[in-house]
């Protein structure tokens, strides 16, 4: 196998480049390879779930690999690090997204978004993502 393929569910598939990422998720949920749980959906976009806490708990770790509550931290510590790369004071991030205090916001940064909270402000050590591709 080269470094321009990979084995998935008994098939060989293209990698691709970042051009071709969305091309190869259609392919994969056309071939049943990937699916998505409506439950989740549902609470990714902030509804209530009539299933019970726990199910819905277990629903998401099984289609996420991780808890809803590190989900929230992520979509937190991303939301800061936009606001600081849009020139917000670190305090006021703090502040408005209910961190504890700036070493508590620089441990989420550095966890979650591979940054410490001057790096989104002045560009060091590259480009993040911070908004998800709708």
């Amino acid at each position: 196998m080269s470094s321009q393929s990979f084995w998935l569910d008994g098939r060989r598939w293209q990698t691709p480049d970042a051009d071709d990422v969305e091309i190869l998720v259609d392919h994969l949920v056309r071939h049943g390879v990937l699916a998505r749980d409506p439950v989740v959906t549902e609470m990714l976009d902030g509804n209530r779930s009539p299933l019970s806490v726990r199910t819905v708990e277990r629903r998401f770790r099984a289609a996420t690999g991780m808890s809803r509550g590190t989900v929230r931290q992520i979509e937190r510590a991303r939301s800061a690090a936009g606001m600081i790369t849009a020139g917000v004071p670190v305090s006021d991030v703090v502040t408005g997204l209910d961190y504890y205090d700036e070493p508590h916001l620089a441990r989420a940064l550095r966890r979650f978004v591979g940054q410490s909270a001057q790096q989104p402000r002045t560009g060091a050590d590259g480009v993040i993502a911070l908004d998800p591709v709708q």
